[in-house]
């Protein structure tokens, strides 16, 4: 595990159903509503961009591209991502075209794949004749494929990354094909953020990550392999780090690589956060465990004691330690054991359990003595009482 040092003192603060939860964040889009979401909820977050977004609003490609779509009609427009389709026309606007492009888009038959690329699209004031349910590009082109597009004039808006494949399909039916590079995606501009999210996500020190992309979740898995961590990452991903996504193709890359993946019904970023909400307290390694019951009743929660007061925060291994007691209430366990169940997997010895557990009472302050030293034998948790 990561050395403590690393690890912000215990505070406390108004709890929430997210409180004691760790998550780290690949988001480079809207990242700051996903954690002002979240700490609302009482977690802490961990940010970390795999990628960045760099728009072209001056690019010439993208100029280019509107100009070719203002050459002749257009016969399809296909808008591919909400931010995208918006600064789009915001380009255009700010070339003077803006109108011009609405009008062509608007002689044209437009599909849109997903809801906010179907929301962008009725917000510029057009109709989609097409969306599938799954927002899967493959849909799209299904649905094109499916019409004679010899002689056709089609605009593609591209998301993060050429669609080379993409185009090349609707060219091969005879089509004329025009592709709007809106923004792309480039390398995180705080590589060693990331890099440290790896060693977190490893180590379990954070409880969940949660991902707004394919492409950042592809970059994350990417800076892992880069740094020799691939398959621990994919390890702790399969079994204590929950991995959430915001919706079917975000979670593509992940699915693949048989990480179980948490989505919410309805790709929204409101949505993936309820699902964490969901999820976390009922995780098994991480979830709600009583200490103590009666009138006075003590809860761990992730990493943080709820009780009646504020909740408490607890650093990530002495954390560990009591939740292995949590397990397994009454019953003593040895050092050995507490280090197989704190430890996975690291070169720590019995010592470390020892100073654990004095850090573990010592924040613990008034409900030190739930830890109780049984000599010679090891340690265990107070009778609930």
């Amino acid at each position: 595990m990561c050395t403590a040092s690393t690890t912000p003192a215990p505070v406390r603060e108004g709890p929430g159903p997210l409180t004691g939860f760790t998550i780290g964040l690949t988001a480079a889009r809207r990242r700051e509503e996903l954690v002002a979401l979240l700490e609302r909820r009482g977690a802490r977050v961990v940010e970390a961009p795999t990628v960045r977004i760099v728009p072209l609003e001056d690019d010439d490609a993208l100029r280019r591209a509107t100009r070719s779509c203002l050459d002749a009609p257009l016969d399809y427009v296909v808008a591919t991502t909400g931010v995208g389709w918006r600064g789009w026309m915001s380009a255009a606007e700010g070339w003077g075209d803006g109108g011009a492009l609405l009008a062509a888009c608007r002689q044209a038959t437009v599909v849109s794949r997903g809801p906010k690329a179907t929301g962008a699209v009725r917000a510029s004031g057009l109709h989609e004749a097409f969306s599938p349910g799954t927002e899967a590009s493959q849909e799209v082109l299904t649905w094109l494929l499916g019409r004679d597009l010899r002689g056709r004039r089609v605009a593609v808006q591209e998301h993060g990354a050429p669609m080379e494949a993409f185009a090349a399909a609707l060219r091969e039916r005879g089509a004329e094909v025009i592709t709007a590079p809106v923004y792309r995606w480039s390398p995180p501009r705080d590589a060693q953020a990331v890099r440290r999210l790896v060693e977190a996500a490893v180590h379990q020190e954070v409880q969940a990550l949660a991902f707004t992309s394919a492409v950042a979740a592809v970059a994350l898995l990417e800076t892992a392999a880069a740094a020799g961590r691939r398959e621990e990452l994919l390890a702790a991903l399969r079994t204590g780090v929950t991995a959430a996504c915001v919706g079917d193709l975000c979670a593509q890359p992940l699915l693949e690589a048989g990480v179980p993946v948490h989505r919410p019904p309805r790709a929204r970023l409101g949505a993936l956060v309820r699902t964490l909400t969901e999820v976390l307290p009922r995780h098994g390694r991480w979830g709600r465990r009583p200490l103590r019951s009666g009138p006075h009743p003590l809860v761990l929660q992730g990493n943080a004691l709820l009780g009646d007061g504020d909740p408490v925060w607890l650093p990530p291994l002495p954390a560990a330690v009591l939740r292995a007691l949590a397990e397994r209430p009454g019953h003593v366990l040895s050092r050995g054991e507490l280090l197989s169940r704190a430890w996975p997997g690291d070169h720590a010895d019995e010592h470390a359990v020892e100073m654990a557990v004095t850090r573990l009472r010592k924040v613990l302050g008034p409900h030190a003595g739930l830890v109780r030293t049984v000599p010679k034998r090891g340690y265990r948790l107070a009778d609930a009482s």
